[in-house]
């Protein structure tokens, strides 16, 4: 984890409060932007390591700061921050390079969790990453660098590590559907249904994919640590 402070973006005062407070333990200075234009004065003014980013703010929204930071700081690693039945650009900001993103309302300790992993995701080394859960971490780093044939080499490398855990199916059914084949996204989706009928973020994507409305962001899936218990049981609760 480096030492650089992280920036939360949003026009909402108590997100800004909650988010800073539960931040805080991580060690590292927070600071507050209440708008887009405010952000980007503060990001030219200094380094950041990580970025909250609210994706609906009245000027500047989140989109086009994000479209900013990819251009002027393509190593910036930016978490969208949005709200639940509003999220319909959230598909478009993963593939603009947004790391995570986390829907309101959401706990502490939420927060500092996908923080934590955010950090952690940057200090895998590739050619060490050999074990079910980092490879998973590793390709999940790689989408947002944008280099998505190493990300699906790692999901494969994965499922061959492990093809008992709906995780990595449903993340190489994400990784072709942000290129564009639906039909492939459809059968990774189902083949992580048929794994673990009862795991909710592949069964939100095939929903999400199949709606004529294709409402709603392309779920990556939990933390690969949180996940790993026998297939079938209760593999992604929040």
């Amino acid at each position: 984890m480096n030492n650089l402070p992280i920036l939360v973006v949003d026009d909402e005062k108590n997100i800004r409060m909650t988010m800073s407070q539960s931040l805080e333990p991580l060690g590292l200075p927070v600071e507050t932007a209440v708008n887009g234009e405010e952000a980007l004065s503060k990001l030219h003014s200094a380094a950041f390591g990580l970025v909250f980013l609210d994706l609906k703010m009245p000027g500047l929204d989140g989109m086009e700061v994000l479209r900013i930071i990819r251009r002027t700081w393509p190593k910036l690693r930016v978490i969208i921050i949005t709200a639940h039945g509003s999220i319909d650009s959230a598909v478009e900001a993963m593939k603009l390079g947004a790391v995570d993103f986390i829907q309101k309302p959401f706990s502490p300790g939420e927060i500092r969790d996908l923080a934590r992993r955010v950090f952690e995701r940057e200090d895998l080394d590739a050619d060490e990453a050999v074990e079910y859960g980092a490879l998973i971490e590793l390709a999940k780093r790689h989408i947002t660098d944008d280099m998505f044939e190493d990300a699906r080499a790692a999901v494969k490398k994965a499922i061959a590590e492990d093809p008992g855990h709906p995780e990595a199916y449903n993340l190489l059914g994400a990784l072709f559907e942000i290129d564009g084949d639906h039909l492939e996204a459809v059968k990774f989706y189902h083949a992580a249904m048929d794994i673990d009928p009862t795991f909710k973020t592949a069964g939100s994507n095939l929903e999400r994919i199949t709606s004529w409305r294709k409402y709603g962001p392309i779920d990556y899936g939990p933390d690969a640590a949180d996940t790993e218990q026998a297939p079938g049981g209760e593999s992604d609760e929040q």
